[in-house]
């Protein structure tokens, strides 16, 4: 986005995750432990993941920002260099259709629902991600469901047959690499939720869907 800057000073930083995005609701003692883990070189704080996440939940209007998403990837690859883990991949840069992550992949998917709901009614006021974000990112099973349901009515109000065509296909590429929707996901994968959430938005607006 053009308003992004190239670089985030710490203090931008923890400003877009404190509270109303207000620097005064910055977390005591984040911004030390932050520099700290840079200077360092060890893992960040995982109080950082938790406001990071914690403000995505509460920011209905924006949710994942650019910056945001930087942070969250940026957290977990450190963590996972130190402690490995043979499940994990590296979060990339870009959308990653391979990313063996269930949230990642439940990220994209809640993406598309989003999408096909935008573009069934355009000039929407408020999509799924004002209501249903915080449960698909935490809770995935109680509301999947109802959202795949929901989106049959969506790409029936499409002219575009052709659309319907392209939507369902990425949805069954998709659901096809998730076993299920699982009753809760732990924090990490509520990071990745968010990243493959904001890879895949972003790419609709790159193919300038």
């Amino acid at each position: 986005p053009p308003k992004e800057p190239e670089y985030y000073s710490i203090w931008r930083i923890l400003v877009n995750i404190a509270t109303q995005d207000k620097s005064d609701n910055i977390p005591p003692n984040m911004a030390g432990d932050f520099m700290r883990a840079i200077l360092d070189g060890t893992p960040y704080p995982a109080t950082l993941l938790q406001a990071c996440l914690r403000r995505i939940r509460s920011d209905t209007e924006t949710r994942v920002k650019p910056v945001r998403a930087a942070l969250i990837k940026a957290y977990l690859n450190r963590y996972y260099y130190f402690y490995p883990n043979p499940k994990h991949k590296e979060v990339a840069l870009q959308l990653d259709i391979n990313q063996p992550s269930t949230g990642y992949q439940l990220g994209r998917l809640f993406a598309v629902l989003e999408k096909i709901q935008e573009e069934a009614n355009p000039g929407i006021n408020a999509t799924i991600r004002e209501r249903f974000y915080g449960a698909a990112c935490s809770t995935p099973v109680t509301v999947f469901t109802n959202l795949l349901r929901l989106k049959n009515h969506h790409l029936a109000k499409l002219d575009n047959k052709g659309r319907v065509i392209t939507f369902e296909k990425l949805l069954g590429d998709i659901v096809g690499k998730l076993q299920d929707f699982p009753p809760h996901l732990n924090l990490h994968e509520q990071g990745r939720f968010a990243i493959g959430y904001y890879h895949q938005r972003q790419a609709f607006f790159e193919r300038k869907d």
